[in-house]
Formats: structure tokens, C-alpha cells, sequence
């Protein structure tokens, strides 16, 4: 386990565990916060050993938003010192730092929501590959009832996952919405009793542990991440093929047919920090500001 102030890091059987650890201030979101999730998103892309990722919250919340107290030293909307343009950094939302460096990693994301997820809370879920809640939680894209609008690059995600109408809908209303509407909306996979939620993440991860290739999840990850907002399929068909031609040389793949045959559990060797193929990251350093 790592020493951070307000999460917790637990690498247990493969599992990377990411816990927000505010339990007093139902686990709200500061900039601390933010650089303690980045870095430890960055120990576990780095840790081969790693094979999935699972974020929940300490408490009964999972996180009711940005710390709003004056006391918090957090600017959660923005930086109040004059700035020159809109490209320089302090402008930035520090729920888009965040949901941005989950976006980059190489390693399954699955968030168990067990409680309050309100805000930052909400939209922190979104690049997450797999949402799981508990019939405690409940789900807020409140912004436009706090005079403001939605952050952490929500704009793209929330309408990739749930479709345009709905992400109107939450965003526009700004309610606060419970567990069976965010299942019905689409925004997460399956609803738990509280003490059947982390059990059944932990079957998930340990499904994707058991059972795959540590690069192909890798790229599996960002190709279905990346691809479907190509311009055209051929740039699927691209990246597609050029994945299946490198992968299909490796010792991975020997293995993956080899077990295949034999009926037994595959053994894959390659790794994710040394193994990924020459194409990758295929997409263009694009400078965004």
C-alpha cells in the first residue's frame, strides 16, 4: 500500500484498488485529490503486475463533488487570476486533467459506486470502461444549478456513452437521479446491494485478469476508446489490421491457441511496458490548445 492523503492505493491479487479517502467530507473532490488519482493511475500503468483497476469511495459516499468549503484551498471551477488566453494552463478544470490521464491508460478502468456521486463525482465516472452501483447511489450532473456548466470533459463523454437526448436531459435538468434511472439511461452496467458491490467488481477484474492478454486488453482499450470517433471506418479497419498483424506474431498469440487446444488456462507472456507494437500510440500528437 502507498502513502497518499486522500485516496488509497492497494495493489491486491492483480487489482489495483483506487479509493477516495475524504470519508468526512464525503470523499469531495480537491486538487490534491486530482494529483494523487494521476499519480497512482500512473504506479499502475507501470506495474505489469496490475491487470485491472477499481475505483470506489470510502464511507457512504462515492464523491459528493468539489470541495466548495472556504477552508478546502481548492478553486474548483477556475483560477480567478487574470490569464492572457485560454490556453494557459491555470484555465484549465481539474476534473479534465483527471478524466484525461484515465482516458490514457493502458489498464481496465471499473468504478463500484457505492454511494453519492454528484458533480465531479459524476463525471469523473465517465472514461471509466465498466460503472457498477449500489442501490445507495445516486447520480447528479448538477452544474447548471450551481450557475456554471459541465467540466472534466464531459461534453464528449457523457454523449458517447448515453447519447445525445440523455446527456441533454441530466445536464439540462441538473436533478439528482438515483441508481435504477442511471441503469435505464445507460450510464452504468448493473445495480448491487451494498455489500455485494466491491465482490462482484472484483469478479470482473479478476475475469479480465484470468483470462486475457495483458497488450491486447491494453489495445483493445483504446482502440474501442479512439476508434468510433474516426471519421470514417477504414481508420478502424486500419488500426484493426495492424493489430492483428502484430499481435498475431507474438508469443501471446502461440499461447492463446496453444492453451486453446490443450483446454488449459493461457499463460501470456508479454508485458504492457515493454511489449506494445511499434504502431502504437498510433494517434497524432495533436496540440489541443
Amino acid at each position: 500500500m502507498t502513502d497518499f492523503n486522500q485516496i488509497i492505493y492497494d495493489v491486491s491479487d492483480g487489482v489495483a484498488t483506487i479509493t477516495l479517502h475524504r470519508p468526512e467530507k464525503m470523499n469531495a473532490f480537491t486538487n490534491v485529490m486530482m494529483r494523487e488519482i494521476c499519480s497512482a493511475l500512473d504506479m499502475a500503468d507501470a506495474d505489469d503486475t496490475v491487470r485491472a483497476i477499481i475505483f470506489t469511495g470510502s464511507g457512504k459516499a462515492f464523491c459528493a463533488g468539489a470541495d466548495l468549503t472556504p477552508d478546502s484551498g481548492h478553486k474548483p471551477f477556475a483560477n480567478n487570476d487574470p490569464v492572457d488566453s485560454y490556453s494557459d494552463e491555470r484555465v484549465r478544470d481539474s476534473g479534465g486533467i483527471l478524466t484525461l490521464r484515465m482516458y490514457e491508460c493502458h489498464k481496465p478502468i471499473i468504478g463500484a459506486i457505492n454511494g453519492a456521486a454528484v458533480g465531479i463525482g459524476a463525471t469523473m465516472q465517465l472514461p471509466m470502461d465498466m460503472r457498477l452501483a449500489s442501490t445507495k447511489a445516486r447520480f447528479g450532473f448538477v452544474f447548471a444549478r450551481r450557475g456554471i456548466v459541465p467540466e472534466a470533459a464531459s461534453s464528449w463523454f457523457l454523449p458517447h456513452l448515453v447519447g445525445r437526448a440523455q446527456a441533454l436531459e441530466w445536464c439540462m435538468s441538473g436533478r439528482v437521479f438515483d441508481a435504477d434511472e442511471a441503469l435505464a439511461g445507460g450510464l452504468i452496467r448493473s445495480i448491487h446491494e451494498p455489500d455485494d458491490l466491491m465482490p462482484t467488481a472484483l469478479k470482473l477484474a479478476h475475469e479480465i485478469r484470468d483470462n486475457t492478454a495483458p497488450v491486447s486488453v491494453a489495445l483493445t482499450r483504446h482502440m474501442m476508446w479512439r476508434n468510433p470517433t474516426a471519421a470514417h471506418p477504414m481508420e478502424a479497419h486500419k488500426i484493426d489490421s495492424r493489430g492483428i498483424y502484430t499481435r498475431a506474431k507474438t508469443n501471446d498469440a502461440q499461447e492463446g491457441i496453444a492453451s486453446f487446444l490443450e483446454k488449459r488456462d493461457a499463460q501470456y507472456p508479454d508485458k504492457v511496458s515493454k511489449d506494445m507494437p511499434d504502431f502504437f500510440p498510433w494517434w497524432d500528437e495533436v496540440d489541443y490548445s
